[in-house]
């Protein structure tokens, strides 16, 4: 399992009691298909395969691809894919079920695998992942809105997945040693579109508008992102200050504003 920083190498997962962490955190996978994110010299790719049905390994390194392809010849379950994890087609993987994920995701792309995760979770996909990024990233993720971490990719997550902060590495758990910390979160996916009565693709484009700048309110980004001010006005929820900010805002009632609006629109 390897971080890739552009232009800094790659840092190696070392500390072998965390690699079993890792792989028992993702829970009974006897029966299961697992995709493993970036295994590196394979340190966790050898305990994923005594305990899953069938591993796929994406590596984008082509020499670290092909030593994995020669590590695990004899293993017919495990196949290695020297391919980028961006471009990589999971629902091909899953082959008409659904995946368990495992990764340490480069820091530089973090963001961009999760939302890949969060896509093919709302098509049935993926079932559950347990990933790695760094600390300051997973607290964002984990965040409750009020806090000053909470923000879109907080919120986008939530849509998705129940989130569980398992454990904290130093950078002593790898080599050579990063200057980060890392966090190990599992993600149980379970999207909530349906129960808050959202269009996913909309939804998350509406999210994404009302987080759009940090620093000012929700009615301030809306009004950015095309909405009236009158129209803000006759959608917004009881009980929602005008002047407050997207992170101090509860899904249910971001949900319940964008219900407003679409149904505004409607009757227009």
């Amino acid at each position: 399992m390897s971080a890739k920083k552009p232009k800094l190498g790659q840092n190696f997962l070392v500390d072998e009691n965390a690699c079993l962490r890792i792989a028992e955190s993702l829970g009974d996978a006897r029966e299961r298909t697992v995709v493993e994110i970036g295994p590196g010299h394979g340190a966790i790719t050898a305990l994923l395969a005594t305990r899953c049905r069938r591993l796929h390994c994406v590596e984008f390194d082509p020499a670290l691809a092909r030593k994995l392809t020669f590590r695990f010849r004899n293993d017919p379950h495990v196949t290695i894919h020297n391919e980028d994890i961006l471009r990589a087609d999971l629902a091909v993987l899953a082959e008409g079920s659904s995946i368990d994920v495992v990764g340490n995701l480069p820091y530089y792309i973090t963001s961009d695998i999760l939302l890949k995760l969060y896509d093919a979770a709302r098509g049935g996909v993926v079932s559950r992942a347990v990933v790695m990024m760094q600390r300051e990233v997973a607290e964002r993720i984990a965040a409750t809105p009020g806090t000053s971490e909470y923000g879109a990719l907080s919120a986008a997550t939530q849509m998705h997945a129940q989130v569980t902060n398992l454990f904290t590495l130093p950078p002593s758990a790898f080599s050579p040693p990063p200057d980060v910390y890392s966090t190990v979160l599992r993600l149980e996916f379970a999207p909530r579109f349906v129960e808050l009565g959202v269009e996913p693709v909309a939804f998350n484009r509406f999210l994404r508008a009302s987080f759009a700048q940090k620093r000012k309110t929700l009615m301030n980004n809306l009004r950015v992102a095309g909405y009236s001010t009158t129209t803000l006005a006759e959608a917004w929820p009881e009980g929602l200050a005008p002047q407050v900010r997207s992170e101090a805002v509860p899904l249910e009632l971001i949900a319940k504003l964008y219900c407003a609006l679409e149904a505004g629109e409607s009757d227009g």
